[in-house]
């Protein structure tokens, strides 16, 4: 019986031992490496501090207008501010009283009525206008949605409309809009403040054109009867247009301070042999099949921009206005402190 006991122990004993070595050796194979990390479908704890909830997410429209604001405040501090001063301020004068004529005094100054009545010359004594209005007239067609490289037109265009915009502010400026297609689309009158400027860098981010071409005398000829007083213009626009606008730049570089700037992609001028490619115009919805192959078409794109180039370089002159040329992928701050300087040494 003592035999029998001690045997049926030592069994129970084998069997307890085995079950737990198995009950150990379960949870060395879930305590593996492989263990911790979540599975597919394991959502992350919304209870972390550090993770912000979706309605606390600025949305990607505030953080780009928020980045543009950055970039385009610092530019205008620290480099355009002085220089857009020494461009601008002083060009608009207002009449400030009459005096006798003095050696080296400008003939033109001369005020015949006046000089007329007293016998002796008068010319008339203008001060420089302490307050100016920046006007931005801004293509929003559907030609600026192009771009080949890193950004779009378009993108190009409201960086330069924040520099400039700021740079007015900062020098007690008022600062308005016009955005354009084939058309004027909307119209923002010129105001002072830091609210009134990201609120035109957003319309500028969000519009959407409702018409497709780009028609520069329409947005000229509007420019002229909202804005009785000289003013100074810019026209920021790929210049993709199909009618003369001729007569209307006459007009308006008579009467106001005028600079055109061109925005352009590399590839609207130098297309690459990349073989058969599906072209579609954005403004005219024309497509068609190109072979970028054929030499003789790659030239013939060239030189079609190269002559529209030159067309309204002379035009802008000839009309006594200033036009730049700006590609996307160049340095548009390098290109804007020239004309700055440029308009610095006309004066």
């Amino acid at each position: 019986m003592i035999v029998i006991a001690i045997l049926i122990g030592a069994i129970a004993l084998f069997i307890g031992l085995f079950f737990l070595l198995r009950k150990k050796k379960g949870p060395a194979i879930l305590s593996s490496p492989n263990s911790q990390l979540p599975t597919l479908n394991q959502q992350p704890s919304t209870n972390n501090p550090q993770l912000p909830t979706n309605n606390s997410q600025p949305s990607s429209k505030q953080h780009k207008i928020r980045r543009i604001e950055i970039i385009t405040r610092k530019l205008s501090n620290q480099v355009f501010s002085g220089s857009y001063h020494s461009a601008f301020k002083g060009r608009g004068l207002s009449f400030s009283e009459v005096r006798e004529y003095q050696y080296g005094d400008d003939v033109r100054a001369i005020d015949w009525n006046v000089t007329a009545r007293g016998g002796k010359p008068f010319v008339k004594v203008f001060e420089e206008e302490r307050e100016l209005t920046l006007m931005l007239m801004v293509d929003v067609s559907k030609s600026t949605l192009f771009g080949t490289q890193n950004e779009f037109k378009k993108e190009i265009i409201e960086i330069i409309s924040g520099i400039l915009a700021f740079s007015a502010i900062t020098n007690n400026d008022k600062v308005g809009v016009i955005f354009f297609s084939d058309k004027v689309e909307k119209y923002i009158p010129p105001k002072k403040g830091k609210s009134h400027i990201l609120r035109i860098i957003s319309e500028i981010d969000g519009f959407a054109s409702t018409s497709s071409g780009t028609d520069i005398a329409t947005v000229l000829q509007y420019f002229n009867n909202v804005n009785k007083k000289k003013s100074i213009a810019f026209l920021i626009s790929d210049f993709q247009a199909k009618e003369n606008y001729t007569k209307e730049l006459a007009i308006v570089s008579r009467k106001h301070d005028f600079i055109g700037i061109q925005l352009f992609d590399k590839r609207e001028h130098l297309m690459e042999d990349v073989g058969l490619v599906y072209i579609e115009d954005a403004e005219t919805k024309q497509s068609f099949f190109a072979d970028t192959s054929d030499k003789k078409l790659r030239t013939e794109i060239r030189s079609q921009f190269e002559n529209r180039q030159q067309n309204s370089k002379m035009l802008f002159a000839k009309s006594g206005a200033q036009f730049i040329s700006i590609e996307t992928t160049s340095n548009y701050v390098k290109d804007l402190m020239q004309m700055f300087k440029e308009r610095g040494v006309r004066r």
